[in-house]
């Protein structure tokens, strides 16, 4: 209890920590990016598919379920800046194991609502494209 009020009260003057967290890592930030274009893919939202992103936020990235929401305020504040190309290559640079885990959650979103939309099935084939992953490789895992 004494940690919630802490946190509430550094957030009052120094912003949502899981935003800050978000803001303040740029390779989190774009992976975030490409997780919400993937539930944008299909043109529809569906709830499945946020509560995914909202499991990957707090398992994978320890941000707080009370941060989520503006983290995806901050992503579609910021997002537009960044391309999905762009995005993608923060990764290229980084470890095989890294880029596996962008594709093993877009993966995760894209089958989130049981429905595999061709456009969802495009974009993450061209992501693993560019970050030169099998998808022999996101199976096996």
């Amino acid at each position: 209890m004494v940690v919630a009020l802490l946190d509430q009260f550094l957030a009052l003057f120094d912003g949502d920590p899981g935003v800050r967290k978000v803001a303040d890592d740029p390779v989190l930030s774009a992976e975030l990016l490409l997780l919400f274009r993937m539930i944008l893919a299909d043109g529809e939202v569906a709830e499945s598919e946020m509560q995914a992103f909202r499991r990957i936020c707090r398992e994978s990235f320890g941000i707080a379920e009370t941060s989520i929401d503006g983290v995806i305020e901050y992503l579609n504040d910021f997002g537009y800046e960044t391309s999905g190309s762009q995005a993608i290559a923060m990764f290229r640079d980084l470890d095989v194991e890294r880029r596996r885990l962008l594709a093993q959650h877009m993966a995760e979103i894209a089958k989130a609502d049981e429905h595999l939309a061709e456009n969802e099935v495009r974009l993450l084939r061209r992501t693993l494209d560019l970050l030169g992953i099998s998808p022999v490789d996101l199976v096996r895992v």
